[in-house]
């Protein structure tokens, strides 16, 4: 794997059973550098977030790992392939959830993922069966009651169920989700964060995800990317990242009917120390580390006011 500070290691230099391996990716629109050296590997069977502010360069990223744009600089192979050179069959392997697509409100649920899985069907192969059984398909994604209405007569989140369908109808080894669960409701989302878990751990699909959600990230990624002014800036699982860019825990408890509150960058001393000088005085005690969501805003914000090159510098000190 990589280092979480970015850095490959020399087993990564191979690439070797790599699904996504990107490497010095760069992309230019007129003087403008959009991404400004890139570089990340994804390993099958491995769900990752790409987290970042708005401009950052995660759709161009996303795209050019689909073979939909073209790249100006840099090595990427997806599935083993150059995107920008991929055919049919090496697009038969791949899966896309869209913000949102154009739907075919006449037609009825169970009529078009059987309609559309029969385009995955040249490109079954005895190791990996496509497409979907249309029954299963529609039960992973809760849409059970409703494989006989027409598209135009679900609810919102019925549709979004139904972008997810069409974009594993094909049995992906490698899936793309934009904004998955937009429009979910709470019971929707942990049925969908299921079907995630169940597709990268009993159908070994590897999952690139994009999201502003960083609570889906933390629940969701083995890895978070973090992409700000065109490069990678920080990359580990959401505990790792929230420990590495926070100094601080907030500890509050209570003792003789009033609130405390104290900041600390030692919270297991500075408890051992309360509980010290107070005993059983001390009550509701809660510890606080920061959330990835934390460690993701300080990040952003930083880039943001004009110290993208520092907060990387920190931050990548931080992990060696």
């Amino acid at each position: 794997m990589m280092g979480e500070s970015g850095r490959r290691s020399s087993a990564e230099e191979v690439g070797e059973g790599a699904v996504i391996d990107v490497r010095g990716l760069r992309m230019r629109y007129g003087s403008v550098d959009v991404l400004k050296g890139v570089e990340f590997v994804a390993r099958r069977g491995e769900v990752l977030a790409l987290l970042g502010p708005n401009g950052a360069g995660k759709t161009t990223t996303i795209e050019i790992l689909e073979g939909f744009r073209m790249r100006s600089a840099g090595e990427v192979r997806v599935l083993g392939v150059d995107p920008a050179k991929g055919d049919e069959r090496w697009r038969a392997r791949l899966g896309v959830v869209l913000q949102s697509w154009r739907d075919h409100g006449k037609w009825r649920v169970r009529e078009l993922l059987a309609h559309l899985g029969r385009y995955y069907a040249p490109y079954s192969t005895p190791g990996h069966k496509r497409p979907y059984d249309v029954d299963d398909l529609i039960g992973a994604v809760g849409l059970g009651e409703h494989a006989g209405k027409k598209i135009s007569a679900l609810s919102g989140g019925q549709r979004r169920r139904m972008d997810v369908a069409i974009g594993i109808v094909g049995r992906p080894e490698l899936l793309f989700l934009d904004e998955p669960t937009a429009g979910f409701d709470p019971h929707a989302r942990r049925e969908f964060h299921d079907l995630v878990h169940r597709l990268s751990d009993l159908e070994d699909t590897t999952i690139l995800l994009t999201t502003h959600d960083l609570d889906e990230a933390e629940k969701l990624a083995d890895r978070v990317l973090i992409l700000a002014g065109g490069t990678i800036i920080a990359e580990g699982s959401a505990d790792a990242l929230s420990r590495r860019m926070s100094t601080e825990s907030e500890v509050k408890w209570s003792r003789d009917g009033q609130r405390f509150v104290h900041s600390t960058p030692e919270a297991p001393r500075f408890i051992h120390d309360l509980f010290g000088q107070y005993g059983d005085g001390i009550s509701d005690l809660e510890v606080r580390r920061a959330s990835l969501e934390d460690a993701y805003m300080s990040l952003v914000r930083r880039f943001e006011s004009g110290q993208g090159e520092s907060a990387a510098r920190e931050f990548e000190g931080a992990v060696r």
